[in-house]
């Protein structure tokens, strides 16, 4: 699964400092190209990895090689925690021992993480999307549980401004969507016709019972109350 892969590619730059796509690719056994958008996936999801250009180059953490789990900083463990739970392994082998591996003060903020991104392979019928620029914003927000006051764009151009509290993300084929509860009651919006997305300082509370894998099978079967 390419959640392991992630996680594999991480403790392997930590143990060596600098390693190209190469290694990568054979130590994974994988393609070169595969082991590139590993390492991008590791960029956007927030990891500090970096390329060193020329003679001796290769990928890297920012700040050196670690030898343990214990260094990773709290991005780090929400952005791995997020992508095991989006592709539902989050109670996997790998992500139990991760667990267990961090910090106490971090476990729960990776926990919130993994349980709010789902991925839904089904494709739409539409190309795959670039990254939306909000997304890492609103990673961050449902793990951590932040207030936020978005600008929407709807499907026919209209604008908006909302303060919404963010609940979950979604990956359907390619195009994120977020969950979240609003004034107007729970909604779901499409991440790339969000223009900002920006933290009030303010927390709410997810409510215990909310399941986001339920609430998406809700939203995909039409209008009503999810």
């Amino acid at each position: 699964m390419r959640a392991e892969r992630l996680l594999a590619t991480m403790l392997l730059m930590q143990r060596r400092g600098v390693v190209t796509a190469a290694e990568i690719a054979a130590g994974m056994g994988v393609s070169v190209p595969t082991a590139r958008r590993d390492l991008d996936a590791l960029a956007l999801a927030g990891v500090p990895v970096y390329a060193k250009q020329g003679r001796g180059g290769g990928w890297s953490l920012v700040g050196g090689a670690r030898t343990d789990l214990t260094g990773f900083s709290v991005g780090e463990a929400v952005a791995l925690f997020a992508a095991l739970g989006s592709l539902g392994r989050a109670d996997s082998i790998v992500a139990r021992k991760l667990r267990q591996a961090l910090p106490e003060p971090f476990r729960g903020v990776a926990d919130a993480a993994s349980d709010a991104m789902l991925v839904d392979p089904t494709p739409w019928g539409r190309e795959r999307e670039p990254e939306p620029e909000a997304l890492l914003a609103l990673v961050d927000a449902v793990a951590h549980r932040k207030v936020m006051v978005i600008e929407y764009v709807d499907a026919a151009g209209r604008q908006s401004r909302r303060q919404i509290g963010p609940l979950g993300l979604v990956e359907k084929a390619g195009v994120w969507y977020l969950l979240a509860n609003t004034n107007g009651g729970r909604r779901h919006f499409k991440v790339a016709r969000i223009a900002v997305a920006t933290p009030t300082g303010d927390l709410f509370a997810r409510p215990a019972s909310f399941d986001l894998r339920r609430a998406w099978e809700r939203v995909l079967a039409g209008p009503g109350e999810w």
